[in-house]
């Protein structure tokens, strides 16, 4: 009855006469790799980024540079559960994406792969995660990174998601504590600086995300899922989009403080990446319909993070810092401010 319809299925029975992009289509890395199975489970894509992150987390922290077990050992723990957390997330996902002509090819609900196949291999890979955390680096950075898993599968995915179209602010703590778990692997504590950037990568995430929602929002429709564009529609999301661009670029101009050394230096070469990000959400807010506007948004919005993090890391070499010395003596500020 009209009384037990939710708001938000009058915006989902609009009809579009605009032809939609594919997931492949959106990440083209998808048409010209076709992983195998088991490994398609484990959502190798998004592991770079999150590890990107917890190297980021690693740069703030006064233990960078770490030794190379260390190293290893984090980033091999970190890739382990960040698989576990995937294939578990397709576990719990199979009869939706069998419901969608897109996903139905998928490897769990094509049969390709077996559920009890898949099960077996995330609780191996979360076991692996584990040990190789606890014995290689501390159990701080070995607990975050299962608390990582279980807000994405448990938080998110489950809880989340098919429930309100704010899943993803929400959710997106899960996506925000690798940088926790390479602070805590360089130093055993997470201090303000992997803090700051686990709050970057919050405020990051929506935007990122509802750009790809914008792309992808009839798949969304057709199962039911509830996300923001689908709510609300392209201008609302837009809206929000924009809003969270400018924080994300607000915040990420304290990294200048966050980082021990080579403030100088980053805040100079973020100026190009922010400048950036602002265009492509102002073009998408104008336009809030245009896939062309939300897919370059999309793609941008992965380059930056990688590149912020890119530059936390080359802020901490003595190049950067011999460059921020010379900015402070131009400036006639004192030594001591650095």
């Amino acid at each position: 009855s009209s009384s037990t319809t939710p708001r938000w299925r009058p915006v989902m029975a609009e009809i579009t006469a605009t032809v939609r992009p594919t997931r492949e289509e959106v990440v083209p890395s998808r048409k010209r790799v076709k992983l195998p199975a088991w490994l398609e489970v484990a959502k190798p894509r998004l592991i770079p980024l999150l590890l990107a992150t917890t190297l980021g987390g690693m740069a703030l922290s006064e233990g960078w540079p770490l030794s190379s077990p260390r190293l290893v050992c984090t980033l091999g723990g970190g890739a382990l559960a960040s698989a576990a957390a995937g294939v578990l997330n397709c576990l719990w996902e199979q009869d939706l994406d069998g419901r969608m002509a897109r996903t139905s090819g998928r490897a769990l609900p094509s049969g390709r792969l077996s559920p009890t196949s898949a099960f077996i291999g995330a609780i191996a890979c979360t076991l692996a995660a584990a040990m190789l955390l606890v014995s290689g680096v501390n159990c701080l950075a070995a607990g975050l990174s299962l608390l990582g898993l279980c807000s994405y599968v448990l938080l998110y995915t489950a809880l989340l998601k098919p429930r309100t179209s704010q899943n993803i602010v929400i959710g997106g703590v899960a996506g925000a504590i690798p940088p926790l778990v390479g602070a805590a692997a360089a130093t055993g504590h997470v201090g303000l600086g992997g803090w700051w950037l686990f709050a970057l990568v919050m405020v990051w995430t929506p935007a990122h995300f509802w750009a790809l929602a914008l792309l992808l929002r009839e798949d969304y429709r057709a199962v039911g899922i509830p996300m923001l564009p689908v709510v609300k529609g392209p201008v609302v999301t837009a809206r929000a989009i924009k809003t969270y661009g400018w924080i994300t670029v607000l915040l990420s101009g304290l990294g200048v403080f966050a980082l021990p050394s080579g403030g100088a230096f980053y805040g100079v070469m973020l100026l190009p990446y922010n400048g950036r990000l602002l265009q492509l959400v102002d073009r998408l807010s104008l336009d809030p319909d245009s896939l062309v506007n939300a897919k370059a948004l999309f793609r941008w919005s992965i380059l930056y993070l990688f590149g912020l993090c890119l530059l936390l890391i080359l802020s901490r070499t003595d190049l950067a810092s011999g460059f921020a010395h010379q900015v402070m003596q131009l400036l006639s500020l004192p030594t001591a401010v650095q």
